[in-house]
């Protein structure tokens, strides 16, 4: 590497990861405590170890320039197909989803990997076509690239890490010049297919008396014949666009496909998603509808928040979690820890130090000359921007509850290494951002 290169070592963005990994041990050992006081867990050790050869594998990811092993992100992203597959099939079941590979404790998550390799072909595609390709043609085989690993991901059944794939889509996708119209049917389509699967659900748990319309949804002849009408329509108004060439025709098929599309994928959603990854949507609408079951740990979580006040109870002194009123405290609720002993205080503390990786990230997209280079750039941050805000509304009771960790803080050595070796690469981005 270039002495000039090595000048751009992005500090500010290395000591950000650095303090968010120390904080997110302190209080992975703090979920480890329980009401006398006494540590009941090891999880703070393999954070330890996680993290620090996490960052051995950012620097290591630094040394390494992605533009050269661009050709070669297709073989990389077939590999990661297998591994997905053959999880599905051989995998073992952590929180009721099989995304998991390994012996005995020891074991990693092949999808959170797959997001690293997601970005870097995506990226390789996306530049490379907007040579020679049309705008519908990249963005229907962006489409594809996308729903692979989702497909796979999704029947493990994994609905967080999945949904991840789309904010990095969206990002990267609009980042190298797909149309505005193109990715509102993927936005739009991802909406309604949520709606849809929550519907019949919130009818029969929340409103308790049935309603008309949303027979369409529950009753399988209406759904089946409505699918019938949609798709018709959207034949038609496609066969006015191509004989009249008027632009009502084009938006009529636009909004009916839209439909179509998400009332199949929920249909589909309600078969392969579980009760319990349903009823996580449901109660972030009203907790109080299954307050000890699927209510309880938004319940909980939300009290532990509270309860933090302005400088919090004290580190090792919090409630919830010692007394295990918050169910996986040191993944999915370590925010819910942090807030309780540390207060709003540490609670933005920790929002400030994702907020500076967050503009670094912006920053050395809008520097880097490379489209290759600064479409990595744009996956990577959308990633972690995905991740900071889902997890912090989650705990919050402001999102449904979906299982995705905050990097870098919550307890997991595939969700720790996925990140690290992300910054590694935003850093080496950054390193050679004036080089073509």
């Amino acid at each position: 590497m270039r002495i000039r290169n090595i000048t751009n070592f992005d500090f500010t963005l290395f000591l950000s990861v650095i303090f968010l990994s120390i904080i997110g041990i302190a209080f992975i050992y703090s979920s480890g405590i329980n009401s006398e006081g006494v540590n009941v867990s090891s999880e703070y050790l393999r954070q330890i170890l996680w993290s620090t050869t996490g960052i051995l594998l950012l620097l290591s990811v630094i040394l390494v320039d992605i533009r050269r092993i661009a050709d070669r992100t297709f073989l990389l992203f077939v590999v990661a197909l297998l591994l997905l597959l053959y999880t599905r099939f051989m995998g073992r079941y952590v929180n009721g989803a099989k995304s998991w590979l390994g012996i005995g404790s020891l074991g990693i998550q092949p999808s959170e990997f797959t997001k690293i390799v997601f970005i870097l072909y995506l990226a390789y595609y996306l530049d490379k076509s907007s040579r020679f390709e049309s705008n519908l043609r990249r963005f229907l085989k962006s489409c594809l690239i996308m729903f692979l690993p989702m497909i796979l991901i999704l029947s493990q059944p994994d609905l967080g890490t999945a949904s991840v794939y789309f904010p990095i889509f969206l990002a990267m996708a609009f980042m190298a010049g797909i149309p505005l119209r193109y990715l509102g049917i993927v936005f739009f389509t991802c909406i309604l297919t949520l709606i849809f699967t929550i519907l019949p659900f919130w009818e029969s748990s929340i409103l308790q008396r049935p309603v008309a319309i949303l027979r369409i949804l529950t009753d399988p002849k209406l759904s089946i014949i409505t699918l019938f009408a949609f798709s018709l329509i959207t034949v038609l108004a496609l066969i006015g666009r191509i004989l009249f060439k008027t632009g009502y025709y084009y938006w009529i098929a636009y909004a009916t496909s839209i439909i179509t599309v998400s009332l199949f994928c929920a249909f589909g959603a309600s078969k392969v998603l579980k009760e319990y990854q349903i009823m996580r949507l449901i109660v972030f609408l009203d907790p109080e509808v299954d307050p000890l079951g699927s209510g309880w740990n938004i319940i909980q979580s939300i009290t532990a928040i509270g309860s933090g006040g302005l400088f919090g109870l004290g580190f090792l002194k919090g409630t919830q979690s010692h007394y295990r009123f918050l169910p996986q405290q040191s993944t999915d609720f370590i925010f819910s820890i942090l807030s309780e002993e540390w207060g709003f205080v540490g609670g933005c503390t920790v929002i400030l130090l994702y907020s500076l990786i967050l503009f670094r990230g912006l920053v050395i997209i809008k520097k880097t000359e490379n489209m290759y280079s600064s479409l990595v750039a744009t996956g990577i941050v959308a990633m972690f921007f995905y991740h900071f805000i889902v997890n912090i509304g989650m705990v919050m009771g402001m999102m449904p509850i979906t299982g995705i960790p905050l990097l870098l803080l919550s307890h997991g050595g595939s969700s720790v290494w996925t990140a690290m070796i992300a910054i590694g690469l935003l850093m080496g981005v950054n390193m050679r951002r004036l080089d073509h």
